[in-house]
């Protein structure tokens, strides 16, 4: 009979130099946002936009993505817990009756990702009026597609957002969550999707037809990578929040449906988005 169980009890600390240490999750993130500048890079060059804009763009997306995705964290998925814990909302450690405990901000939800990078995609364009919010989107799509590929492997080096048990011989260990039975690599499975999602983009990206076609690229990246979302959720444990009073989809699923819409919608109307949008 077929068996493939995988042992994993990595240590979460990349790179330790003392007291400092870099933990594989904050590494994938750098990862994420290097490649992302070089991909960016690419494509202003490619397009004849000035590179004077790239380093304020870098700036506005960090701030935008690890803002939104700690908010969203906070109020879509543990908001009975932080409601009591203000601080730890801000400050990455966990409060205790032995005092504060550094454990740097490790609750991140990629949904609250998606509104902190369209906010700030926003004010960038707005400060900065070299092109339309939606020219810009369509880019940045290519680039939160690739760097979703670390994120998930950053999970998986923290043993966290694990799938349900396989039933089977079949799947991967946690041993640092102290389990013996073995599990779906869900992490591994959505980082593989993601993956898929950014090669179908850059494909578009690279048919002129379908590139100017302002909202089609964010629309596709929309609908893809959301329905790679929805399915990855029915082998992932639930991570609490409002989906656990609401059927039996997870808070993951139904923040992903209305982003499946609209991707669907941008791409079916993208011809008739004004110019200047």
């Amino acid at each position: 009979m077929f068996a493939l169980k995988f042992l994993w009890s990595p240590d979460p600390v990349a790179i330790s130099l003392g007291s400092f240490k870099i933990y594989y999750y904050s590494l994938m993130f750098v990862i994420a946002f290097a490649s992302g500048l070089y991909l960016m890079k690419r494509m202003f060059k490619k397009e004849g936009v000035s590179l004077e804009y790239l380093d304020p763009l870098l700036l506005y997306m960090v701030a935008g993505t690890l803002i939104g995705a700690r908010l969203g964290e906070v109020f879509f998925y543990n908001w009975n817990y932080f409601q009591n814990n203000l601080l730890e909302i801000i400050l990455p450690v966990k409060i205790t009756d032995d005092g504060w405990k550094f454990v740097g901000f490790r609750g991140l939800a990629s949904h609250g990702a998606v509104v902190g990078i369209l906010t700030a995609l926003y004010l960038y364009t707005k400060k900065y009026k070299f092109t339309s919010m939606l020219w810009l989107l369509d880019r940045v799509a290519i680039v939160v597609a690739f760097g979703g590929v670390f994120i998930r492997i950053g999970n998986f080096f923290n043993s966290e957002i694990v799938g349900k048990y396989t039933g089977s011989s079949f799947g991967v260990v946690f041993k640092n969550n102290g389990e013996t039975m073995p599990r779906h690599p869900v992490q591994l499975y959505e980082s593989l999707g993601y993956f898929i999602v950014f090669v179908i983009l850059f494909l578009i990206y690279n048919k002129p037809v379908l590139r100017n076609k302002k909202g089609f690229l964010i629309g596709a990246f929309f609908s893809l990578l959301f329905t790679v979302r929805f399915f990855a959720e029915f082998l992932k444990e639930s991570q609490g929040g409002f989906g656990d009073q609401l059927g039996h989809l997870t808070t993951g699923q139904w923040l992903s449906i209305p982003l499946i819409l609209l991707g669907l919608g941008l791409m079916a109307f993208s011809n008739k988005i004004k110019a200047n949008t």
